[in-house]
């Protein structure tokens, strides 16, 4: 051993102590590394630096935005909703639903994301079927690894494996090369977690005392709107085709227009309606109403609309992303004092209708329009969020009071999933095509998702974990220092004899657990990195393909059950989940070494070792 490898070996001893003590981040132990390895000797300052020109770390930082536009456009959150729905209260069929979405979700954006967007959904999901958070969190956070064995995008170190064999010479991994083992283990961990939750304590996290933001749906109760809801579709042949807003002056007759849905070519568009907006023929009108049934039959025969069906007391909740709802109070010094609601003109001068009012505690009824406004009255107003947002910050003569809890999951490109889903499907379409290398194609993806405005640019400046591009470019460089110094061959040499005489399939699996060991305590990113070179060079020695020991290396980073801290995954769901470190344990270890038999044994069958 010469004195570049000990020294090599010194610094990287020193990095991972510093990644189990966790001090300092785990991005500045990067930061160090590029420093001082080129003081080595071993390696010039632009190798020590050539992890920031990797097209793995461009394709990484690529899939960051595109799964950040997948949340922003609620595409996740609807996958969420349909989940709520299909499981009908049954807490197994709810465990498989979870699974299987969590992980086909995570096939195609972060893990970390997909953990993330899921815990409030599951949090809700229990809240409303009486089941414990600690029974479905680990479950979530199982498939979410296991959806790092799905696609070459999954996970980092699916695409630090693959670029090593680049390097080397070979052809890297195609996009589903990892679905043969994927798919298997996902079925085998959602059968063993169906057991394995019987493992888990029904320890459901401490309650707040914080008091719950109100709901639409509880202000719908409160000031009785139920019944004040409609929809009505524009016929052709109607009056009101071409006539603009002003001439209608519908108003004073108790008719509040809230919005206007518009089809488009590819969605449907819902407009702010103003004075000078023309209604066209095939646009859905919602209206807020307060006149008899025989006024609204006499509109209905006289305009020519069509009321289409609508669930009553909904209050038009089904468009929450669009339309929302805030109470405000009057303030002692505000010009709105004395004034009749009709005559107050909130809505010429906020955009924001007001649709309900209490005087001290008492909610003013069908004279709603008529009274006069005191000081410390609530108003309840509706509008567009944008709107609502304009007025927290400029309302001079209203002051806000409460905010509904669906003001928390505001979507900031709602209505724009489909468009989304279409973009990722052309994305993983070229890559799995092979017409345009995989960072070219994410890099589309990336604009196209701008253009179509799914996400902004500062959002996908936001979305990008530097941290964890800064971690895997400060780890890059051990694995050229290694290679050039021996290190990487006395590692492969150790590992054959350690594993002796042994048939290959035996040193995967001491591959396998030399790789989940490691990922005990560094990250599986990093872990990749210092693996892939050492599994490759294995190969070269025994003269085997260098596909299956890479593959091993890929799989093992992602068996990362065992602790709390072996991957972000599991440590999202620790505190909601309430678990401590010794039921990952319980369920991590044997859940480990099933994936790891299952590995050795398929490995080589998918991909043939000579």
């Amino acid at each position: 051993m010469n004195t570049d490898l000990l020294i090599v070996l010194a610094l990287l001893g020193a990095a991972i102590a510093m990644f189990i003590a966790n001090k300092p981040r785990m991005d500045a132990v990067g930061l160090l590394m590029i420093v001082l390895l080129p003081f080595t000797g071993v390696l010039t300052v632009n190798e020590a630096l050539a992890g920031f020109a990797d097209p793995s770390i461009i394709l990484i930082a690529a899939l960051f935005v595109i799964g950040e536009a997948l949340v922003r456009t609620g595409t996740a959150q609807q996958i969420g909703d349909f989940l709520n729905a299909k499981s009908g209260g049954n807490e197994t069929r709810l465990l498989v639903l979870l699974m299987v979405a969590g992980a086909g979700l995570g096939a195609f954006m972060s893990s970390t994301a997909v953990v993330a967007i899921f815990i409030p959904i599951v949090l809700r999901i229990c809240q409303n079927t009486g089941a414990s958070p600690s029974q479905l969190m680990m479950p979530l956070s199982v498939a979410a690894l296991i959806s790092g064995m799905m696609t070459l995008v999954a996970t980092a170190p699916n695409l630090v494996v693959s670029a090593e064999l680049v390097r080397q010479g070979h052809a890297g991994f195609s996009f589903f090369a990892f679905a043969p083992f994927g798919v298997p283990i996902l079925v085998l961990g959602i059968g063993y977690m169906l057991v394995a939750r019987r493992l888990l304590p029904d320890r459901r996290p401490p309650g707040t005392d914080r008091r719950r933001a109100p709901s639409l749906r509880d202000w719908v109760t409160t000031y009785g709107l139920a019944g004040r809801a409609f929809r009505v579709r524009i016929a052709g042949g109607s009056p009101l085709v071409g006539r603009r807003l002003e001439q209608l002056a519908l108003r004073k007759e108790g008719v509040n227009i809230l919005a206007i849905e518009r089809k488009r070519s590819f969605a449907t568009e819902v407009i702010r309606p103003n004075g000078s907006t023309e209604l066209a023929v095939g646009d859905i009108v919602l209206l807020d109403i307060r006149a008899s049934a025989e006024r609204r039959a006499a509109w209905k025969e006289e305009y020519r609309i069509e009321t289409l069906p609508f669930e009553e007391g909904d209050y038009f909740l089904d468009r929450s992303q669009d339309i929302g709802m805030i109470e405000a109070i009057i303030p002692p010094d505000s010009a709105l004092i004395g004034s009749t609601v009709l005559e107050a003109r909130v809505r010429a001068e906020y955009r924001l209708t007001v649709i309900g009012l209490r005087h001290r505690q008492d909610v003013v009824g069908p004279e709603l329009l008529e009274t006069k406004l005191s000081a410390g009255d609530t108003l309840l107003l509706t509008g567009f969020w944008s709107d609502i947002s304009h007025l927290q910050a400029d309302g001079h003569d209203l002051l806000v009071l409460n905010l509904p809890a669906e003001h928390a999951e505001l979507l900031p490109a709602a209505g724009r999933a489909p468009q989304a889903v279409a973009i990722l499907a052309l994305t993983v379409g070229l890559m799995v095509s092979g017409l345009v290398p995989n960072v070219h194609a994410a890099l589309i993806g990336c604009l196209l998702m701008g253009l179509f405005r799914c996400i902004d640019l500062n959002s996908a400046y936001r979305s990008i974990s530097w941290k964890s591009l800064v971690l895997i470019v400060g780890m890059l460089p051990f694995s050229i220092a290694l290679q050039r110094t021996g290190g990487v061959d006395l590692a492969a040499d150790a590992v054959v004899a350690l594993a002796g005489e042994a048939a290959p399939r035996v040193l995967l699996g001491v591959i396998f657990i030399i790789t989940a060991m490691l990922g005990l305590f560094i990250s599986n990113t990093a872990t990749a990195v210092l693996m892939a070179p050492v599994s490759l060079a294995v190969a070269a020695e025994i003269g085997a393909s260098p596909y299956p020991f890479a593959m091993i290396v890929a799989l093992a980073a992602s068996t990362a059950f065992m602790t709390p801290v072996s991957s972000p995954v599991n440590t999202l769901v620790v505190g909601p989940g309430n678990y401590t470190f010794g039921d990952f344990l319980k369920v991590g270890v044997p859940l480990s070494i099933v994936v790891m038999l299952v590995c050795v044994l398929l490995v080589p069958i998918v991909l043939p070792l000579r």
